[in-house]
């Protein structure tokens, strides 16, 4: 028994070699993760980096999300409902902030607003009731606070009649002041202070269909105005062509920067303009632009 015990435990020196080379290997496996650390330093990430990046997406998603929802959210400003405090009023030309005392939304303000701009004005307390922004709780509410002089229905009714006077004396569009152009039915402070500047940048009018250029008056407004003013083309100043310079040019408005600059740089090149001939082989001056330029040009050469 004793043999076969010995037999049992005891290794031939080949079995012993190989635990040898099993041990050596063992410690090895075990020991590699070490080496390699040794060998190859492990690799740092930089999270600072994929943050802000994260960040950058985040803020762009909500700018995103913001300006989506931002009509919306000036609805909602625009047509919020403020606490009124109600007191006697003249509707005409009343400042914002009191508008706003009176408990209208912003949208409600600025329609009024622009109504006065084109010369509206509130002549009776139902003239109110007439902007399409006013609902009929609104006017329901402000109705007995509302006062509009006496004078002011006196002008109205003069002014109805301005249309039908027979013998009512034009305005010369080249002479009046904003005093006689407010004079014109459906001409307010705004309208007469736009057609003067527009005048004052043409150098005069020549014909009468040039108020159709004249920002904010349409067909409707023009046909009230067509039979009461006259134009004087005798009254336009001129622009000398073969002496001017881009700065007397620039401030024409059927002139772009392009054709100001090709109009100087071609009388360089070939001399004086003799006549509106002259000018047509410039290739961007079309014959639309000539024939609207025409009567603001001289060609004289002293």
């Amino acid at each position: 028994m004793n043999k076969n015990v010995k037999d049992a435990f005891s290794f031939s020196k080949k079995e012993l070699n190989g635990l040898l080379v099993f041990a050596v290997l063992l410690v090895l496996v075990a020991l590699a993760p070490v080496i390699y650390s040794f060998f190859v330093p492990p690799q740092v990430y930089d999270h600072v980096a994929f943050e802000k990046e994260i960040n950058a997406f985040m803020a762009s998603a909500q700018k995103k999300e913001t300006r989506k929802f931002r009509p919306f959210l000036r609805d909602e400003v625009e047509n919020r409902e403020l606490s009124g405090e109600l007191f006697s009023f003249n509707p005409n030309n009343l400042s914002v902030s009191d508008w706003q005392r009176l408990g209208l939304t912003a949208k409600q303000i600025k329609v009024i607003k622009n109504f006065e701009s084109k010369g509206g004005r509130f002549y009776k307390k139902e003239d109110l009731r007439k902007i399409y922004s006013i609902r009929a709780s609104d006017y329901e509410r402000l109705e007995p606070f509302i006062t509009i002089p006496e004078k002011k229905d006196a002008y109205k009714e003069a002014a109805y009649k301005k249309p039908d006077m027979k013998f009512a004396m034009p305005v010369d569009l080249n002479s009046a002041d904003s005093a006689q152009l407010e004079s014109l039915n459906g001409i307010g402070p705004a309208f007469a202070i736009r057609i003067i500047k527009y005048r004052n940048r043409l150098g005069g009018f020549c014909r009468k269909e040039q108020l159709r250029e004249v920002y904010g008056i349409d067909s409707l407004v023009y046909q009230k105005l067509v039979n009461r003013v006259v134009v004087r083309p005798e009254a336009v100043k001129q622009i000398s062509i073969n002496t001017a310079t881009f700065d007397d040019l620039r401030k024409h408005p059927y002139l772009t920067y392009k054709q100001m600059n090709a109009i100087i740089q071609y009388r360089k090149q070939h001399g004086n303009y003799k006549d509106l001939d002259g000018l047509r082989p410039i290739a961007i001056l079309n014959e639309t632009v000539l024939n609207k330029i025409a009567p603001y040009l001289s060609f004289a050469t002293n």
